[in-house]
């Protein structure tokens, strides 16, 4: 008996699905889910100090759950909906099974009555904006890893997704006033990283620093893991950029390899620069580098040339790297906020720099191609170019100021309940302390011989069959 997927006009293939985009969106969707979960959770929990690996990767791992159910239930609705107000859409469930089968729906513009209809269901455009949404708030958890009340970070999570991430959502990608007038964000230059960046470092403000011992030395505890979170990120970030365009079209291929043209650009740029002010290439310089070309080429990876993509990645290697190394060191306000992993430098710094070279070099012919607006044109192609410049510098500003405003405002409200950071002695322990539980489970870890737990026998511990049975755990250490 045939398949029913391969019969004529079957119920599960409607006239209007197309099999070949449907399979590429659920596989970008993939694609990005695993930048997540596990390549953040991985990178996050490997590029602290050891005795914060367990907390920081709970952090991601607690978001992405979190975010997906705030999603179905009201989010999605609110960034891609029914206009509310010029910049937020009405909220409501996605989860029906008449909404969620129907063929999808992405805003058109108003003035120019231009935007595609994607050749598949709701279901698959819901779930591949989730994981945009989710990664933005584990990009933001970085800056206030090893210090957070998990209490206070459990609370915030579904509190910023509604009254922040859903407003620059609604306004640059779900048909807001932003999208409307012809800003470009291919891909979540503005809603994704600049709002992460300015999010995490204004959380960092109010949340309060490390302690000093850890602000000091930060040491990661290991580096060969965090490499594999950082290809993770990278590779994945082919679905990140190739999946905007809403179908396996030429966009979709241009913008991979943009993205892949220009990280590797930033990466080599970055440690170029390492190595000639510190004498000596890093694996932690190179990943942030990688980092900054996939942020800075995200919001305009399909509309410009793949020369441009290197342009935007030496600038990417170079900017970010400035602020990073070199301005951090002599601002007042940068040494005071304790963004621990210098988000605000590679999603800030590098979407922002990414906006507005978009603005510079977004090329005539892909902006035809993808985007509502037409007419659209970088001001480096001339007639009206400069225009599109301004409209990325006011993207800009609204979402910086949005993020600061409500970020400011959510902790604020937080801390009524809670403390927003943990108290000292948590601080002292770490993972131990907050979860019960650590990393790693290593022999001789920096733990102390306990007579009143083991036997000894010469000046070595005694193991018992219980302490067999359990191992490292237990903390038994071996004097020969």
């Amino acid at each position: 008996m045939a398949s029913m997927a391969y019969q004529p006009d079957p119920p599960a293939v409607p006239l209007w699905l197309n099999k070949g985009d449907n399979g590429w969106q659920l596989t970008a969707s993939t694609l990005v889910g695993l930048q997540s979960m596990p390549g953040l959770v991985v990178l996050y929990a490997s590029i602290v100090k050891k005795k914060w690996a367990v907390n920081s990767a709970f952090m991601a791992l607690y978001a992405f759950a979190a975010v997906l159910i705030c999603w179905v239930l009201l989010c999605y609705r609110m960034a891609f909906g029914d206009q509310l107000l010029p910049f937020w859409g009405k909220g409501a469930p996605a989860l029906g099974q008449k909404y969620l089968i129907r063929q999808a729906v992405v805003p058109k513009s108003i003035e120019h009555g231009r935007g595609s209809q994607p050749l598949y269901p709701m279901a698959t455009l819901v779930y591949f904006q989730f994981t945009f949404a989710a990664i933005t708030m584990i990009l933001l958890a970085g800056s206030v890893l090893g210090r957070m009340n998990i209490r206070a970070w459990m609370a915030f999570v579904p509190l910023w997704l509604i009254f922040s991430y859903t407003v620059g959502a609604f306004s640059l990608w779900g048909g807001g006033f932003l999208y409307q007038w012809g800003v470009i964000d291919y891909s979540g230059g503005y809603v994704i990283h600049v709002s992460s960046g300015v999010a995490g470092f204004t959380a960092a403000y109010w949340v309060g620093p490390r302690l000093k011992s850890d602000r000091e030395r930060f040491p990661p505890n290991n580096i060969l893991l965090m490499l594999v979170g950082a290809g993770l990120l990278w590779m994945g970030w082919s679905g990140f950029n190739g999946g905007a365009p809403y179908a396996a079209n030429i966009a979709a291929s241009v913008a991979v390899l943009n993205t892949n043209i220009c990280a590797a650009t930033s990466l080599l740029v970055w440690t170029t620069l390492d190595v000639v002010f510190f004498g000596k290439p890093s694996v932690i310089g190179a990943i942030q580098g990688m980092m900054t070309g996939l942020v800075c080429v995200t919001p305009g990876a399909g509309v410009v040339q793949s020369w441009a993509a290197i342009v935007m990645g030496i600038l990417s290697g170079s900017i970010p790297w400035f602020t990073m190394m070199i301005l951090h060191k002599k601002s007042v306000l940068l040494q005071k906020v304790d963004d621990t992993l210098g988000v605000f430098h590679t999603h800030a710094v590098a979407g922002i720099l990414g906006g507005l070279l978009t603005g510079l070099l977004a090329e005539p012919t892909l902006c035809n191609i993808v985007l509502p607006v037409s007419g659209s044109r970088g001001a480096f192609y001339g007639k009206n170019g400069g225009k599109q410049f301004l409209k990325q510098v006011v993207g800009a500003l609204f979402v910086i100021g949005w993020n600061l405003i409500s970020t400011t405002i959510i902790l604020l409200v937080i801390k009524i309940f809670m403390p927003l950071r943990m108290p000292d002695n948590e601080l002292m322990i770490g993972d131990d302390a907050v979860h019960g539980e650590e990393a790693y489970a290593l022999w001789g870890d920096g733990e102390k011989y306990d007579p009143t737990r083991h036997g000894t026998i010469f000046g070595a511990a005694e193991i018992t069959p219980n302490d067999y049975g359990n191992g490292p755990a237990r903390g038994v250490t071996i004097n020969l």
